[in-house]
């Protein structure tokens, strides 16, 4: 009896933080027929699923841009489809990609569980636009989508990415593990769990070129602020990909 319990308990845990495709299906039927800059694109597999993303070519492209959103959401929402759309204007070939997202009510604690394959997704972007000829990429991440590019960076130390923008990223997880330069960007009105770790993130960093920018009076997601937003991520893509 004691058997079957935790065996119970188990499934259950497993269950809770196996990734939702159905939900994504769902977030891919609502997002794909309203897409107005770019074209879908599906990766993968990744786990045995293939994702879906958005890929917007620049007209005379400088690099190439991975784009990642935050915890139960889509490649095109919100400020991910200010940042995909905007940088596609200002140069930058953008690739945004679906990451693995849980059931609606499911706790932000319980995303670390999705975290290898988010990385693998990653790898999977990466090695897409490779294919498309780029040899300068970087990626540009909000939120729980900035602690999924972290554990990607940390996994593949080697990788093809140039440069990292983390938007709002939650924690005192450090830098001290990325090779890149990095951008730490968050909100002068960001969550507690932004702001508290504010120190320590800056304190991690390791390599030239990396900085820290708080912008005033902003939220967790730059709202009312989308040509800041871009301009901000634009300047520092700039400075760090032409060395």
């Amino acid at each position: 009896m004691r058997f079957f319990a935790i065996a119970l308990l188990l499934l259950f845990a497993l269950s809770a933080s196996a990734a939702d495709y159905a939900r994504e299906k769902r977030w891919a039927d609502e997002v794909v027929p309203s897409i107005v800059v770019g074209d879908p694109v599906y990766l993968g597999p990744v786990n045995g699923h293939k994702f879906l993303a958005l890929y917007a070519e620049a007209a005379r492209p400088k690099a190439a841009v991975i784009v990642v959103h935050g915890l139960g959401v889509h490649p095109d929402w919100n400020l991910i489809g200010v940042l995909r759309s905007g940088l596609a204007e200002q140069g930058y070939t953008t690739l945004s990609v679906q990451m693995p997202v849980l059931a609606a009510d499911a706790a932000a604690e319980s995303y670390p569980a999705t975290f290898d394959e988010a990385a693998g997704r990653l790898k999977a972007a990466a090695e897409f636009l490779r294919g498309k000829g780029y040899r300068s990429i970087a990626i540009v991440s909000h939120s729980m989508g900035s602690r999924m590019s972290l554990t990607y960076l940390e996994q593949n130390p080697a990788s093809s990415v140039k440069a990292w923008v983390a938007i709002g990223m939650p924690g005192r997880e450090g830098y001290g593990k990325v090779r890149i330069p990095v951008l730490d960007l968050y909100g002068g009105n960001d969550l507690p769990a932004v702001l508290q770790g504010a120190r320590q993130r800056a304190d991690s960093f390791r390599v030239k070129g990396s900085e820290q920018i708080a912008v005033p009076q902003t939220d967790h997601f730059f709202n009312n602020r989308d040509a800041e937003l871009v301009k901000t991520v634009k300047e520092y893509l700039d400075k760090v990909l032409s060395k």
